[in-house]
């Protein structure tokens, strides 16, 4: 059992943090202009992902003349272990560059991938993804929003909410119903969308911990034209391509989330030289003591999954740690925002009382707290996970 990379690997990992080292926006180039101050992606972020694209850092495991540079897996696991634990996102459109990037590689034409895939790659647009709507969230086979084939076009009619970066987006990548008779699984298309067409309407939907700020949309389609060459892989087969855009999606999400376990592991832990009322020590407590060691096991374990269902994978085997990674790392953060909250007490309700360094990146245990609650929501839910881990892995009856 060999528990290390190659050295091969070891020497990627090294050229990697040299890179970003040189050429990782800095704290300043965030603030000077932060995302939602432009109606595109921000000069920083661009500048950062043609560099990367140019240098063949951008998507390592793909050839030169898609941003990549031919990398094996375990040095694309090593790329994004460095870019986590540096806190350094790829793109500032994670959208476009994690889920519709790879939906147009694996089931493009070629002529697609020069019009959109190419762009993408180099910043030259952004996408947001049409999945959810008002009557199909985790259930997405129940989506309604249909696209009728007029001539040469479609002519799409319906609702999306959920939106993520819609009011950014140049085009969606929308996922609709052109076959309204055929059973819920069946009869779904991928079309790209581009988000000026007439009869769009995009609604930002505030949030309540950042009023200022929107992320999520509602996006209405009033008979919008698009060509039909705007399809992407076959009429009528999209839940495919629904679920392997999930999977794009959730592929290396997992490292990215046990990074953020473990730095607000140290945040919780940092807690302990606290004085108390009393005054004894917080790290003295066993209550305390045995909040950490169980988190500590957690965060532990999440990691230890991946890298198990990584190895599995590896060698062509279907890993059953994927279908628990999600809901099992989405918890573990819930769980480990409750404990700062319950640790701080009545000082966690202030958003003033930030220990630094907290995922996303600034907040407050408060913050990070209600935040949680996305983490067991977004790229499915905790229910319809323990679904799936119960009929597809433990064989159970629907």
């Amino acid at each position: 059992m060999r528990l290390r990379y190659d050295a091969a690997t070891e020497e990627f990992r090294d050229e990697l943090r040299s890179w970003l080292d040189a050429h990782a926006p800095s704290e300043d180039d965030v603030a000077a202009e932060p995302r939602e101050s432009s109606a595109h992606l921000p000069a920083w972020a661009v500048r950062f992902q043609r560099r990367a694209f140019d240098d063949g850092w951008l998507v390592p495991g793909w050839g030169p003349e898609f941003g990549g540079r031919n990398a094996t897996p375990e040095q694309v696991m090593v790329y994004f272990e460095e870019f986590s634990k540096l806190h350094v996102a790829r793109s500032a459109n994670p959208q476009g560059l994690g889920i519709v990037a790879p939906s147009l590689y694996d089931e493009g034409t070629e002529e697609q991938k020069a019009q959109w895939l190419l762009p993408t790659l180099r910043a030259e647009i952004s996408w947001c993804v049409g999945m959810s709507e008002p009557g199909a969230g985790s259930d997405l086979a129940a989506l309604s929003t249909r696209a009728l084939v007029e001539g040469d076009e479609f002519v799409i009619s319906g609702q999306k909410v959920w939106t993520s970066g819609a009011h950014h987006a140049d085009v969606c990548l929308a996922f609709v119903r052109t076959d309204p008779d055929a059973p819920r699984h069946k009869g779904i298309s991928v079309v790209i969308v581009p988000m000026d067409a007439p009869g769009i309407t995009c609604r930002p939907l505030p949030e309540l911990t950042a009023p200022d700020h929107a992320d999520f949309n509602e996006v209405f389609f009033d008979e919008v034209r698009v060509p039909r060459d705007n399809l992407v892989g076959e009429l009528n087969r999209g839940w495919a391509m629904a679920m392997g855009s999930l999977g794009h999606e959730r592929a290396m999400l997992w490292v990215m989330q046990a990074t953020a376990i473990e730095r607000n592991l140290a945040n919780l832990l940092a807690l302990a030289d606290d004085v108390l009322p009393d005054g004894s020590r917080r790290g003295d407590d066993p209550a305390f003591r045995e909040t950490v060691g169980r988190l500590y096991t957690d965060a532990q374990a999440v990691w230890f999954l991946g890298y198990k269902g990584f190895a599995t994978a590896r060698h062509g085997q279907l890993a059953p740690e994927h279908l628990i990674l999600k809901l099992y790392s989405s918890e573990v953060q819930q769980r480990l925002a409750d404990a700062g909250m319950q640790v701080r007490g009545a000082a966690a309700v202030d958003v003033s009382d930030d220990p630094g360094g907290m995922s996303y990146d600034r907040g407050s245990w408060s913050l990070l707290w209600l935040r949680s609650f996305a983490n067991t929501i977004a790229g499915g839910t905790s229910e319809i996970q323990r679904n799936i881990i119960a009929e597809r892995l433990l064989g159970l009856p629907r």
